[in-house]
């Protein structure tokens, strides 16, 4: 059984909650287990940095220093699905291991919670990396037992994961392959897609709703052109853009693009044999059943078993008490970044 602690950020409790049943799905048949981490806090998304460095990487690295406490027999790898929850994390690890001064910073709000966190306790790594180079597209492929034979992706990493990749741990940050491999194993056909790497538009919809459209296009219409069943993502940010505002992108530009946007672990899920069910199918705003029948897949989507109304996602989970999150030592209030 191989463990890890986890960290499953905001996103796979909301809008990724598909993400979070498919990943949760693949623990049996690969031999994972997880432990969560206990009192875990937002990351920061993508634009506290920004506003304000020792803030953002102070409440990364309570999370940094909560896992920290919960590392027992060697076990140090933190599991990180999310793409932005990864990016964020393992920059403040990078940064916090290269930069005492900003560690001693951190560890100073992070006292006043109780906490402190030595750089370099914590592997930051994501779901892709530990499939990959943990369990290894052999031991995968040993486990398929419905090919997705038919059934024609794009494979779309989105930013977050390959660059800047502090770890050297993916192939290439503008071209990589080793998703495409992946899918490969699993008995899909994978096209050629150039905007594998692209941006989906970040947080653009909220601030230039025209910039964001656009870029969402180009990746919808690539995958359309080279005649691709569903784009597959590992983001839950990628997958709320291009699903979420696909419509929206429908109308701004008068065209009629319905492309399923599904997360690579939903696919894995399919080919060991698990029901669309469990794996999160349905959740998807874009129905992905015209995907599935192309591998013979059938299911009621759950709109469809409500009466015409998706249910209502699962509140977080939240403990009635938990510890006191990092307060910014008074000269450190008004910083700005630099």
């Amino acid at each position: 059984m191989r463990k890890y602690l986890f960290y499953p950020g905001c996103s796979l409790e909301r809008n990724a909650s598909a993400y979070y049943d498919s990943v949760m799905a693949l623990r049996e048949p690969l031999g994972i287990e997880f432990e969560e981490i206990e009192d875990w806090n937002c990351c920061g998304a993508t634009e506290y940095t920004s506003l304000h460095r020792l803030g953002s990487f102070a409440l990364q690295g309570r999370n940094l220093a909560l896992a920290a406490k919960q590392v027992a027999g060697g076990n140090n790898v933190l599991a990180a699905p999310c793409s932005a929850c990864y990016l964020n994390l393992s920059k403040a690890e990078h940064y916090l291991r290269g930069d005492e001064h900003l560690a001693a910073q951190v560890n100073e709000a992070l006292a006043t919670g109780g906490l402190s966190y030595r750089p370099g306790t914590i592997d930051v790594r994501h779901m892709l990396d530990i499939l990959l180079n943990d369990i290894g597209l052999e031991e995968i492929r040993a486990k398929v037992v419905k090919p997705l034979t038919g059934l024609r992706v794009a494979a779309y990493y989105g930013c977050f994961v390959i660059r800047p990749d502090y770890e050297h741990r993916f192939s290439s940050p503008e071209y990589p392959t080793v998703l495409e491999d992946l899918l490969e194993v699993l008995g899909a056909e994978v096209v050629e897609y150039p905007a594998k790497a692209h941006c989906c538009s970040g947080h653009m919809p909220s601030i230039s709703a025209p910039s964001a459209y656009e870029l969402i296009r180009r990746l919808i219409a690539m995958a359309v052109e080279k005649k691709a069943h569903t784009i597959v993502t590992l983001c839950p940010m990628c997958q709320l853009n291009l699903d979420a505002y696909q419509a929206d992108m429908n109308r701004f530009f008068g065209t009629k693009y319905r492309m399923p946007i599904l997360y690579f672990t939903q696919l894995i899920g399919l080919a060991f044999g698990k029901a669309p069910e469990e794996l999160g199918f349905g959740k998807e705003l874009v129905d992905a059943r015209p995907a599935l029948k192309k591998i013979g897949v059938k299911m009621v989507h759950p709109a469809e078993e409500t009466g015409g109304t998706a249910p209502a996602a699962p509140k977080p989970r939240k403990k009635e008490e938990g510890l006191p999150m990092p307060k910014m030592p008074a000269k450190h209030q008004n910083e700005e970044v630099s």
